[in-house]
């Protein structure tokens, strides 16, 4: 049964169930109404099936010391007067990657450097030579444990150059380590690593 909005004297009544009456025009929508703010950065590697980007300029990147906790799989970063206090067992170096995906998602990829010995790790350096790589061009990175490293795929498609945030470096380590930076081996982490909490 077709609902009729009756309208004032002289004017035609419109039926609200009509396809001209409920099409909404889309062109509003690219108004910038809002701004999307910036809040979430996860601490990660790519994702194997999304096509990624690394930032070239070298100040989007960062050596630093971390502690993965896998069971709630959340990353810590740990300051470097409190890295001299750890054994080698509990935490780990790695080169923080500013990355951004098809999605516009950005994120930040810690890749895994050599351990004190000196022994190249072939995902460690896989996953070196994908992030160096997806500086120029957009690439997938997938494990193959038959060969013990991560493969790399590169898009075949022209996507062009990702729309980077207008954040510092620093602002986005900020958003992406709130709430997990180890200022002092007291904390609850290292405590909880240590069996002492």
């Amino acid at each position: 049964m077709k609902q009729v909005n009756e309208v004032g004297e002289g004017a035609q009544p419109f039926d609200i169930w009509s396809p001209e009456t409920l099409r909404i025009d889309q062109s509003f929508l690219s108004v910038g109404a809002a701004k999307k703010l910036l809040t979430t950065v996860p601490v990660r590697k790519p994702n194997k099936q999304d096509f990624v980007r690394v930032h070239p300029n070298g100040d989007y990147r960062l050596t630093a010391g971390l502690i993965e906790l896998k069971d709630n799989r959340e990353t810590f970063l740990v300051l470097p007067g409190v890295v001299k206090e750890l054994s080698e067992s509990e935490f780990f170096l790695a080169t923080l990657f500013f990355s951004i995906n098809r999605q516009k998602v950005v994120s930040v990829w810690p890749v895994k450097l050599p351990s004190a010995d000196g022994k190249i790790n072939d995902w460690h350096q896989s996953a070196l030579e994908a992030a160096e790589r997806a500086m120029t061009n957009w690439i997938r990175l997938a494990a193959n444990m038959s060969l013990g490293a991560y493969e790399i795929s590169e898009a075949i498609a022209h996507y062009g150059e990702p729309e980077w945030p207008e954040h510092s470096f620093m602002d986005i380590l900020k958003i992406a380590f709130k709430n997990r930076v180890i200022e002092t081996s007291e904390h609850l982490v290292i405590q909880q690593l240590r069996g002492l909490a």
